[in-house]
């Protein structure tokens, strides 16, 4: 059985971390949408060049622990195995990229495969192994891996434990993006207590007996895309630079999620997120002097859901 990971503290200051142990397992259910809206001017017309796309990914992931840190240290890296027990996409687009792996494809491929990684106290994901048959390239396996972190959200809390009311903040790089300087800057608040079996969003029905009973702390958090530095100008990553490339232009973008986190054992409920992103740059050729001009939109919505054991 999984220890309890509720740590009273002075006052009602609780610590949110689960503790495991090797050969525990967890499910959850992941379900996204995105619709991206874009126009790019390139120097030859591309009269097949998409301007809108939609993309829903359903998931059910199954975690499983493989090796925690020693119990009397400090908080460490968890090694786990997360298995695809069922994985499909579906992507509606007017754009024709005889080019690209269909990301249909991609996702189908990964349904009963398995990778393993390593999860840092800080959230931050490393030594995957186990994908390379499946979607060789780090690239190709990007948007399945991006929601591993997301399932454990507790591994990224304030390690003196948080009070209802209290806010703090963190920042990541925002990457694999043509301009550099740009991070995702979060500031998040644990509003209150409520039943585990509630929804975490208001309006947003919880699915039947997808929550264990007991009391969750929900925490909201607002996401902001700023960039360092000054607004516009040369923003050349150093890969387009030694290609010969310029960049420039701006990156925008604001969310907000509602994690709903189990006060009994420190484990991810429910969580849903909405976001959007706005782009608006150009890579440019100084030997040729050719530019391509990049204007769109994203919009993401996505829900993670704890399914309960069967018993």
């Amino acid at each position: 059985m999984m220890s309890l990971a509720l740590v009273a503290a002075a006052g009602s200051r609780v610590h949110l971390a689960p503790k495991f142990s090797p050969g525990e397992s967890l499910r959850y259910r992941i379900e996204a949408r995105t619709t991206t809206t874009a126009t790019t001017t390139t120097p030859i017309v591309n009269p097949e060049g998409g301007s809108q796309s939609k993309q829903a990914i359903d998931l059910l992931m199954r975690l499983d622990i493989l090796a925690v840190p020693p119990v009397a240290a400090a908080p460490g890296p968890l090694r786990l195995r997360a298995t695809f027990e069922k994985s499909s996409a579906k992507v509606d687009s007017d754009a024709l990229d005889l080019e690209q792996p269909s990301l249909e494809d991609a996702y189908q491929r990964l349904q009963g495969h398995s990778v393993e990684f390593t999860i840092a106290p800080d959230g931050q994901l490393s030594e995957f192994a186990g994908l390379e048959d499946v979607l060789p390239g780090r690239s190709a396996a990007e948007p399945a891996l991006s929601w591993l972190a997301g399932l454990l959200a507790s591994r990224g809390l304030p390690r003196g434990g948080v009070a209802i009311g209290q806010k703090w903040n963190s920042e990541r790089p925002l990457s694999g993006v043509p301009l550099t300087g740009l991070t995702w800057r979060t500031q998040s608040t644990y509003v209150r207590d409520e039943p585990c079996q509630r929804s975490a969003a208001a309006g947003v029905p919880a699915p039947p007996a997808a929550s264990p009973v007991g009391a969750c702390a929900i925490i909201l958090t607002r996401l902001e895309i700023f960039r360092r530095g000054p607004a516009h100008g040369d923003a050349t990553p150093e890969d387009f630079r030694r290609n010969g490339l310029r960049t420039s232009g701006a990156w925008t973008g604001s969310g907000e999620s509602l994690d709903a986190i189990s006060l009994d054992t420190g484990l991810l409920v429910s969580s849903t997120q909405t976001s959007s992103q706005d782009m608006d740059y150009v890579i440019t050729s100084p030997a040729t002097g050719s530019a391509i001009h990049h204007h769109g939109r994203v919009q993401s919505q996505s829900q993670i859901t704890l399914v309960p054991q069967s018993r």
